[in-house]
């Protein structure tokens, strides 16, 4: 076969040097499975994606039809009347709760909760009798039935287990569905300026709101029955915002996954073997995280799940031949509760074993400092600084204790975490991946605590002559990994560089090896920018971390660490997909408690509850953190 170009019959070329290496058979073959596809639909992972963005475009067009009067008469409404759960707009009011109801099932579609699929499924038929009842539109109530039977036919997508959720969440949403009622109600109010009587102000107009979502008639009156659809728009958005309060209200808790006894005394037994190998490995054993462990319970996953994303930190504890059926665990959860994975802080060999096991991928976030015992030392030129600094603080007259924590009595002990919770400097307690959360527990007794004593500006204060605290986890037999630097701001500059000094001095005699210090994130990315004949684009990278310091202390972290010489071990966040890396970041800022918006938790005291799917029991100025990430 053979074609003609330009009418010139000496210029035919087959069809094969047209397209190489696509013969005809294989062209005709592929145009069939195209058309199948066709009249297949799309495919089943895509129809949770396509689901819920039709009803965020609907509920859109909803909303806009409910409260603006031109937009009901217009062309765009015409395409609402035709399109798949839209209720329509014989009633305004109606209009609006279709809208607003389809906005806040729209996400759970995307998520492929199996909650919001049964919401649709109930919603859509509604919308079509409503649309061939009232309106007569045979092609809307098709359209309906249509992605109604989209939905029954791959209810097989939607099966992701619900969130972890508290009736906390009854109180959340009363303010925001409340805030969003007003604001939602303002411009329904201001939306009928033609029919409107006299002029009101902004206050009349947030009276009338206020009486309306109440069901009650308002100070603004209104002319040619506006006042009717007004004063229905705001009892219907009033209803919306009770029924809804009051079914999260009363539905069951479904407590996110803690740690419990028997996971910690197994977690312990896997660190006793096998924590020397990521310097992490004990912050694994923070309470307000959940675990899920490998079949053979060799290895396990410990993670929390913030904003939908379910973040492990830190390698996998245990033997690396089991890490992969933790991994393979810990993505079960994820699928099943439609959340997304992510690692944060994982070694390169962490990395490695996630990337092959998952198919996700790896991005290099920073590195930690980790300072090698026996090389460590104050002579020389490159420790000028700190030897300098640290000489002028012990001729101040402080002094220096390093201890195990087993050591300390108790109310030593009582007062160093009480010194260090009044020194914190913000409202919550930072750090997840790289902190463990408290001081001092009986069973953290390898941990080891450096203090520095001495005088003060003006008399003892409540915690005696103590003026900074340094703590530190085990790191395997051999090592110890900071977990947070406190000082008393009216103590002299420099106490954390005393007390490093003074720890890594002490190490020897502990036992200790190796120590790890504070990650730098991004690190590589700084130094190579400041270097002689650095591009253009590293440059502007570098400039845009340096002004991210001002909030974040990414560039002061990295020059702190600096100061002590240490070698850089590379670490990485693991994702799926760039898309989701802002989420994932977002999620990792509220982890770090750079980002606050939980509420408290109902009931504290309850025993902690494992995830229903598996089944089983499962500052300083310089340094105001000791671990970001």
């Amino acid at each position: 076969m053979s074609v003609t170009l330009d009418g010139d019959k000496s210029s035919s070329v087959p069809v094969s040097a047209l397209s190489p290496g696509i013969s005809p058979v294989r062209l005709t073959r592929r145009l069939l499975l195209r058309t199948q596809r066709l009249f297949h639909g799309p495919r089943a992972e895509s129809v949770p994606s396509l689901v819920g963005t039709a009803c965020t475009f609907i509920g859109l067009i909803d909303i806009a039809a409910g409260v603006f009067p031109r937009f009901r008469h217009s062309r765009m409404h015409s395409l609402a009347e035709v399109l798949p759960g839209a209720l329509g707009p014989f009633a305004a009011a109606l209009s609006l709760s279709a809208g607003v109801l389809l906005l806040l099932l729209a996400h759970g579609l995307k998520r492929r909760k199996r909650r919001a699929w049964r919401a649709a499924v109930v919603l859509l038929p509604a919308g079509a009798v409503a649309q061939f009842g009232y309106r007569h539109s045979l092609l809307g109530a098709v359209l309906s039935a249509v992605l109604l039977a989209l939905l029954l036919r791959h209810r097989g997508e939607f099966a992701a287990l619900p969130d972890p959720r508290s009736r906390w969440r009854a109180l959340a949403n009363f303010v925001l569905m409340g805030a969003g009622s007003i604001g939602l109600g303002l411009v329904i109010v201001s939306a009928h300026p033609h029919r409107t009587v006299g002029s009101p102000g902004l206050t009349d107009r947030l009276e009338h709101v206020l009486y309306g979502l109440f069901g009650m008639a308002g100070p603004v009156g209104y002319s040619g029955g506006a006042d009717g659809v007004v004063g229905d728009s705001l009892g219907a958005l009033g209803l919306l915002t009770a029924l809804t309060t009051i079914r999260l209200a009363l539905r069951p808790e479904h407590p996110a996954a803690r740690l419990t006894e028997e996971d910690e005394r197994r977690l312990r037994a896997l660190l006793a073997r096998h924590g020397g190998r990521d310097s992490l490995g004990h912050f694994a054993l923070r309470r307000d995280k959940g675990v899920v462990f490998s079949p053979s319970g060799k290895a396990a996953v410990c993670y929390r799940v913030v904003a939908g994303v379910m973040l492990a930190s830190g390698d996998p504890i245990g033997d690396v031949e089991a890490w992969p059926g933790a991994i393979e665990r810990f993505m079960d959860e994820a699928a099943a509760h439609s959340w997304t994975p992510a690692v944060m802080g994982c070694s390169e060999t962490g990395g490695e074993v996630w990337t092959r096991e998952t198919g996700l991928d790896a991005l290099e976030l920073g590195d930690e400092a980790v300072v090698d015992v026996p090389d460590f030392s104050l002579h020389g030129r490159a420790m000028r600084n700190v030897r300098q600094m640290v000489k002028r603080i012990e001729r101040g007259g402080y002094e220096t204790r390093v201890r195990r924590v087993r050591d300390l009595s108790g109310a030593e002990l009582e007062r160093i975490r009480r010194a260090a919770a009044d020194w914190r400097g913000t409202d919550t307690e930072r750090g997840f991946s790289m902190a463990l959360g408290r001081i001092g527990d009986p069973a953290d007794g390898d941990s080891v605590i450096a203090t520095a004593h001495g005088p003060g500006e003006d008399a003892p204060g409540p915690y005696g002559d103590l003026r900074a605290v340094l703590h530190f986890v085990p790191w395997g037999t051999d090592g110890m990994s900071l977990d947070l630097m406190r000082r008393d701001r009216s103590a002299d500059p420099g106490m954390n560089e005393l007390l490093i000094v003074a720890a890594l001095g002490a190490a020897p005699g502990l036992g200790v090896a190796r120590v790890s210090l504070n990650f730098a994130i991004f690190r590589s990315a700084l130094a190579r920018g400041e270097r002689l004949g650095a591009g253009p684009v590293l440059r502007c990278w570098r400039g845009l971390l340096v002004f991210l310091s001002r909030w974040f202390q990414i560039e002061s972290l990295y020059r702190f660490n600096a100061k002590f010489r240490p070698r850089w071990e590379p670490r990485y966040v693991i994702f799926r997909s760039p898309r989701e890396l802002p989420r994932i970041g977002y999620a990792a800022m509220r982890a770090e408690g750079f980002v606050t918006m939980s509420l408290p938790r109902v009931g504290r005291g309850r025993r902690p509850r494992p995830c229903a799917h598996l089944g089983r029991s499962s500052g300083d100025r310089e340094v105001r953190t000791a671990r970001l990430s």
